[in-house]
C-alpha cells in the first residue's frame, strides 16, 4: 500500500510531548502508524507523505493551536474532534495511541465525527488575552480579601499556649505586617498588569459593530462584552439563537427512549466564561421584559431555575447583536427607559465599580 495515490485520512492522536500518526486509504486500510515527538518539522514531514489535501483529525486537547497551524500551513483539510463525543475510546477492551488515532480516521472517513470550531488566530489570540486577564483578576480579589482580613487578625485576641512572654504577640503582629505589605505589593504589580491588557483587548475590539451593539443591553459592559465576543467568535456559525444557547450549555438535559422522556437541569457543556458573563449580567438591572418573565419563573419554578432561564433570554439577545450589529427588541422602548446606556468600545472599564470584574 506504500504506493496508494488515492485521497487519504489522517488521525492523530496529540499529546504534550509525543503524537501518533495514522494513515488511512478511503477504504479504511491502513497505510502507516508512526510515533513521533512533538515537532512542527517532524509534523509537517509526515503529513507531505499523505499527498495533497489529505483530510486530518485531531482531539481538541490542551495545546492544539500549534498542531492545527502546521497542518494548515501544509495543505491539509483539519477537522478537531470533540472531546466528548469520542468519549467512548475509553470504555474499549483494548486502548491505546495507535487505536485512538485509527478510530478518529475512522469516524472522519464515514462522516460521523463530532467536530469542534477551530477559531482563526485572531480569535484564538483574544481568548487568551481575555482568559488571561480573568486569571489576574482572579488573583488580585484574592489578594484583597487577605489584606481585608489581617487587620481583623491584628485587633483580635491571640491565645498562646505561653501567656507571660509578649514576644510571640509582637512576632505574630509583625509576620501579619509583613504579609499586608507583601499582599499591597502583589496587588498593585496585578492592577498595572490588569490595566495593560484591559487597553490590548480594547484596541482589538475597537470598530467591532457586535461588541458595540451588546453593550446597549442592560448589564452588560465592556468587560462582559469583551468576554462574549472573545468565546463566541464568529457567530455566523450557529444557524439560531437556539444553537447558541446549546453551545454554551444553557439550555435543559433531554433523556428519550421509548415512552419515557425527561428533561433535567442545564447541560453545562460549554464555555464556562459564556455562562458567567450572562448570569452576571441579569442580577442587578436587565431588560424589563426580562425582569417580568423572571419573577414570574421565579413564583412558579424557584429562584435558580428563574436565573438561568433570564440568562438563557438575555443570550438570545447577545446573539442577534452579535449577528445584526443592532437589537431590533431595544426598540421598542427608549433606551433611556431600559435602564442602560452605550458605553465607548474602545473604553475597557467596569460600569460596576462595587462588583467583582471576572
Amino acid at each position: 500500500m506504500s504506493e496508494y495515490d488515492g485521497h487519504q485520512y489522517v488521525g492523530i492522536d496529540l499529546h504534550r510531548r509525543r503524537s501518533v500518526i495514522v494513515r488511512q486509504t478511503d477504504q479504511g486500510e491502513q497505510l502507516s502508524a508512526v510515533r513521533i515527538v512533538n515537532d512542527p518539522v517532524a509534523l509537517g514531514l509526515q503529513i507531505e507523505q499523505a499527498r495533497t489535501r489529505p483530510d486530518v483529525v485531531l482531539e481538541a486537547t490542551y495545546g492544539w493551536y500549534w498542531a492545527a497551524d502546521v497542518l494548515q500551513a501544509a495543505g491539509a483539510q483539519v477537522h478537531l474532534a470533540h472531546p466528548l463525543g469520542v468519549k467512548g475510546f475509553a470504555h474499549r477492551r483494548v486502548k491505546n495511541d495507535v487505536r485512538d488515532a485509527a478510530d478518529l480516521a475512522d469516524l472522519l472517513r464515514i462522516r460521523r465525527l463530532p467536530e469542534s470550531w477551530i477559531a482563526p488566530a485572531e480569535t484564538r489570540e483574544l481568548r487568551e488575552l481575555v482568559r488571561y486577564r480573568a486569571k489576574l483578576v482572579a488573583f488580585r480579589c484574592a489578594g484583597r480579601r487577605d489584606r481585608r482580613r489581617a487587620p481583623l487578625l491584628l485587633r483580635r485576641p491571640i491565645v498562646f499556649l505561653v501567656r507571660t512572654d509578649p514576644a510571640p504577640l509582637r512576632v505574630r503582629h509583625r509576620r501579619t505586617a509583613q504579609r499586608v505589605a507583601s499582599l499591597l505589593k502583589l496587588i498593585d504589580i496585578l492592577d498595572a498588569e490588569e490595566d495593560l491588557f484591559n487597553r490590548r483587548i480594547a484596541e482589538r475590539l475597537r470598530g467591532h459593530a457586535g461588541c458595540g451593539a451588546i453593550q446597549w443591553l442592560p448589564g452588560i459592559g465592556p468587560v462582559l462584552a469583551a468576554v462574549l465576543v472573545a468565546e463566541i467568535g464568529d457567530v455566523h456559525r450557529f444557524p439560531s439563537a437556539d444553537r447558541l444557547c446549546s453551545w454554551s450549555g444553557l439550555t435543559p438535559r433531554h433523556y428519550e427512549s421509548d415512552t419515557v422522556a425527561r428533561r433535567g437541569h442545564v447541560t453545562k457543556q460549554g464555555s464556562k466564561l459564556v455562562r458567567w458573563a450572562v448570569v452576571e449580567a441579569i442580577q442587578r438591572k436587565t431588560t424589563p421584559k426580562i425582569k417580568e418573565d423572571r419573577a414570574r419563573i421565579e413564583a412558579r419554578r424557584g429562584k435558580n431555575i428563574a436565573k438561568t432561564a433570564a440568562a438563557r433570554k438575555l443570550h438570545t439577545l447577545v446573539y442577534y447583536g452579535l449577528r445584526d450589529g443592532h437589537i431590533r427588541a431595544l426598540a421598542v422602548r427608549p433606551r433611556e427607559q431600559l435602564g442602560g446606556g452605550r458605553r465607548a468600545v474602545g473604553q475597557l472599564s467596569d460600569p460596576h465599580p462595587a462588583r467583582s470584574r471576572f
